[in-house]
């Protein structure tokens, strides 16, 4: 229990965190009331008209000194002008912007002030003439909703096509009169009002993103299309093609990935200005049809409708879904804050406490891959995590009559268990300690190396210790929640050795949060909401990406950017020159986090098993094979309604597999007839990779 003394200390360090200001709205009707300009505001305090603007919009907040005399302003000018005293009228409040629709329909919005529409009719709209000299605005040829970041009222990206038109979000069609790809980034920082605010406090705003069409690509002076004998998606201009020369020529840099399908240009910063802009370009596969289905092949408007979605919801694409997915850790849990530095009073950049930092970190042997430097150049020969999803079958000689005289085999897909897994996820921060005999703690993350060979299994269920579901033959290493799921299952642990972190945190915690809210709301729009009966659930997914395409698209690459975001924290080295025992790019990363990976799919299955093991419990049912999130079970009918558990009351019953439009529920992934499913068992080939017509794609989040 905490004493008194320790609960007011952690209040006062509350009060302390925020500055003791007025809510923006009032520090702008303060400053009205005074009669003070912005820009005058900004000469008294040593600072900018931006600046000042960001206080009065609430996008950030003074620092000392600068807070202090802020305060003391804002305080003079309360008492000066009350908000209704002595009869002066109530100012009118400041309209607040309005918030990105959630769905693609609906209403056209009021259009905001800087954004001028020629009067013309929207069915067939002309392209407005360019004006003679470079406008601060660039024209548009349809009204959008009002942005909700001033500093960025045409959103977060644009779609450019061989004519020109640059189509934004809520149906803007921006006028761009480049030519080539430096006039294009000038044109994106300065006129284009493209961006998107950080996601965090301490994060840095979102890059501008422009997409190119192949049209927009060869009027650039890009080749429309990549070619050589490697995967496109990593192929690259050489350096001596002339748009890498004209980007150079115009003192603009490329990040080390080069000239390719996804491109970063930038200058190095000017004060806190970030100077880069990203493109995509389309014909070289930037957007993977696995994750982005059908997107490459949509008009440019409707690009730009998807992508503004995942935007809004997720992040601004930066690369694959993969990379976005990464990105997004590090932009929701910043690496680094501003902290005053107590011997001079300066603010400087300190540590942001739950992040990664910005160092990368070896991982400890048996968490890395074989040839990692860690291992090579130890000589290490112990053996390696093997934290995988699951791949099994159920071998044919455990059916009974029963079971093979159920006339269907139903799938059962569990939505994003990645994501369910990453939910209030404590994950190790610090770097990993060795420790020999140690006695097993299930709430320290780390490596476990321990014998669970003696542990009796059931043949019809996978072991839950191994991801083909096979018993383990002697000792092996587990991560903390596969160890811990052993003691819960009623087993004896003794480690003979481990490497365990000591400082530990909630690392994926905002990330879970904001990719479960974009899956959810995106389902939402698509018609399959959380308040649905069971029978109204299975009936909406059904036909649910038939509604809307675009949506659908956004559905698929929020699921991608799960597995692929978890799969980066493991990234192998590629490329046929690679030899064993050298560094890869990768590893340079902070978020190269071999554990972080291992802790959430150990988890992941984990909580498949306890699921498996409750059906025995209250259906006596046993799977026919799991991979991945998808289990396959015999069944009296071709719907889950025929065999999930439910009470008397008809609702589901905890603790087994549940339909639901949520993370960790579960959906219809098809149906197929029992001898169908047995036929292939008796080939030792996986029911569940194909229960759905097709061949399933196992992804592990590699």
């Amino acid at each position: 229990m905490a004493s008194e003394e320790e609960l007011f200390a952690n209040i006062d360090a509350l009060l302390e965190e925020e500055p003791q200001l007025p809510p923006p709205a009032e520090r702008a009707r303060l400053r009205e009331a005074a009669g003070i300009t912005q820009a005058r505001l900004a000469t008294a305090l040593k600072s900018t008209v931006q600046t000042v603007k960001n206080y009065e919009n609430g996008r950030s907040e003074p620092k000392e000194p600068r807070l202090s005399a802020y305060q003391r302003l804002l305080k003079g000018w309360a008492a000066k002008y009350p908000a209704h005293g002595h009869g002066a009228p109530a100012p009118a409040a400041a309209p607040q912007p309005a918030p990105v629709p959630d769905t693609f329909t609906g209403p056209a919005s009021p259009e905001p002030a800087d954004v001028t529409t020629p009067a013309q009719s929207p069915a067939a709209p002309e392209r407005p003439a360019r004006p003679a000299t470079s406008s601060r605005r660039p024209s548009a040829k349809k009204a959008a909703a009002p942005a909700t970041d001033p500093r960025f009222p045409h959103g977060p990206l644009a779609v450019l096509d061989g004519d020109g038109s640059a189509y934004a979000v809520g149906g803007v069609v921006l006028d761009c009169p480049a030519t080539t790809v430096p006039e294009l980034v000038e044109w994106t920082l300065r006129e284009s009002g493209l961006g998107a605010a950080k996601l965090n406090r301490y994060g840095k705003d979102s890059d501008p993103l422009i997409v190119l069409t192949a049209a927009a690509a060869v009027k650039l002076g890009l080749p429309e299309r990549l070619e050589g004998h490697e995967q496109r998606r990593s192929l690259r201009l050489p350096e001596d093609h002339p748009v890498v020369k004209q980007v150079a020529k115009a003192k603009w840099q490329l990040t080390q990935r080069g000239f390719g399908p996804w491109v970063r240009i930038y200058r190095k910063a000017q004060g806190r200005e970030r100077q880069c802009v990203q493109l995509a370009i389309l014909s070289w596969d930037a957007l993977d049809e696995r994750s982005w289905p059908g997107v490459a092949e949509m008009e440019p408007a409707d690009i730009a409708r998807v992508l503004g979605v995942y935007a809004q919801r997720v992040i601004t694409p930066r690369g694959s879904t993969a990379v976005s997915g990464l990105e997004l850790m590090t932009a929701l849990r910043p690496p680094t804050k501003a902290v005053q530095d107590p011997e001079t009073g300066n603010w400087v950049s300190g540590h942001n406490a739950g992040s990664l930092g910005t160092e990368p970190m070896d991982p400890a042997p048996p968490e890395a891959t074989p040839e990692h430097p860690v291992v090579v150049n130890s000589g290490w020969t112990g053996g390696f995590l093997n934290e995988e999803a699951y791949q099994w079958v159920r071998s044919v000689d455990t059916l009974s009559d029963e079971e093979c005289t159920l006339p269907f085999a139903v799938g059962l897909d569990l939505n994003t268990a990645f994501l369910a897994a990453a939910a209030r996820l404590v994950v190790g921060l610090s770097g990993p300690n060795h420790f020999h005999a140690p006695r097993f703690n299930p709430k320290i993350p780390g490596s476990w190396l321990a014998d669970l060979s003696h542990i009796e299994l059931d043949a019809r269920l996978p072991s839950p210790f191994t991801p083909d579901g096979s018993r383990p033959t002697g000792p092996a290493w587990y991560q903390t929640h596969t160890l811990a799921y052993a003691q819960e299952l009623g087993h004896d642990v003794h480690p003979i050795e481990a490497y365990l972190r000591r400082e530990t945190g909630a690392y994926l915690d905002p990330w879970h949060d904001r990719l479960k809210n974009a899956y959810v709301d995106t389902l939402a729009d698509m018609g399959v909401t959380r308040d649905l009966s069971d029978t109204e659930f299975l009936a909406a997914m059904e036909h649910h990406k038939e509604k809307d395409p675009g949506l659908a698209a956004v559905l698929s690459a929020i699921k991608a950017t799960v597995k692929g975001g978890v799969g980066k924290l493991r990234e192998r080295p590629q490329g046929k020159h690679y030899k064993e025992g050298e560094t890869w790019p990768a590893l340079a990363r902070p978020t190269w986090r071999p554990d972080i990976r291992a802790a959430v799919i150990s988890k992941a299955r984990v909580n498949m098993h306890r699921k498996l093991n409750n059906m025995v419990k209250m259906t006596g049912l046993y799977p026919l094979a799991v991979l991945s999130d998808c289990v396959v079970y015999p069944s009296p009918g071709e719907s889950p309604l025929d065999f999930l558990p439910y009470a008397a009351s008809g609702k589901p019953q905890p603790g087994g597999f549940r339909l639901g439009p949520t993370p960790g529920l579960a959906k219809l992934e098809g149906a197929q007839s029992m001898l169908w499913a047995v036929d292939l068992m008796e080939k030792g080939l996986n029911p569940a990779r194909h229960i759905k017509g097709g061949d399933a794609v196992l992804d592990e989040g590699e």
